[in-house]
C-alpha cells in the first residue's frame, strides 16, 4: 500500500502517468494548432482531391461542354491512377518526403557555406584575409575571398 494514496502500488503507474501526459499534450496541441498533418500518402490524396475540386469548379466561357467533360474524364483517370499506388505503397511517400527534407537540408548547408565564403570581408588594403590558426590546417586560397586590387606594370 502506498502511504500517500492508501491504495495498492501499481507497477505501471509511471507508464500510465506518461500516457496521460502525452494524451493531454496532444489534445492541447490539437486545440492550439489544429489537427496535425497525416502521412505523406494521405496528404497526396488530399492534394489530388483539392486539385480535382478546383479544376471541376472552374467554369469559363472559353471551355465548352465537351472540354469540361474531357477535363472531368482526365481528373477521374488521374484519381484512378494515383489511388492504387497510394493504397499499395503508403510508406513510399513517407520515405520520399523524408528524402526531400534531407536533400533540402543538404542544399541549405551548401548554400550557407558558399554564402559565407562570398561575403567574407578582407582585412586591410593589401587584401590579406584574417590570420589563420596553425591548427586549422592548410588554407584554401579560394576561401579568402577577393584579394583586393593589384597594380600591373605595363612598361
Amino acid at each position: 500500500m502506498s502511504e500517500a494514496t492508501d491504495r495498492p502500488v501499481d507497477g505501471d503507474a509511471w507508464a500510465d502517468a506518461c500516457a496521460e501526459d502525452l494524451a493531454a499534450e496532444k489534445a492541447r496541441r490539437r486545440a492550439r494548432y489544429g489537427t496535425p498533418p497525416g502521412s505523406a500518402a494521405e496528404e497526396l490524396r488530399k492534394l489530388v482531391d483539392a486539385v480535382a475540386d478546383k479544376v471541376s469548379s472552374l467554369r469559363t466561357p472559353l471551355l465548352g461542354a465537351a472540354a469540361q467533360g474531357a477535363v472531368q474524364q482526365a481528373i477521374r483517370q488521374a484519381r484512378s491512377a494515383v489511388e492504387p499506388v497510394i493504397e499499395r505503397n503508403p510508406q513510399v511517400f513517407d520515405h520520399l518526403a523524408a528524402a526531400g527534407s534531407e536533400l533540402l537540408a543538404a542544399y541549405r548547408s551548401a548554400v550557407e557555406g558558399q554564402e559565407g565564403r562570398w561575403t567574407r570581408t578582407t582585412e586591410g588594403a593589401s587584401g590579406a584575409g584574417p590570420a589563420r590558426k596553425a591548427a586549422d590546417g592548410p588554407a584554401d586560397p579560394r576561401d579568402d575571398g577577393p584579394s583586393g586590387t593589384e597594380r600591373i606594370d605595363l612598361d
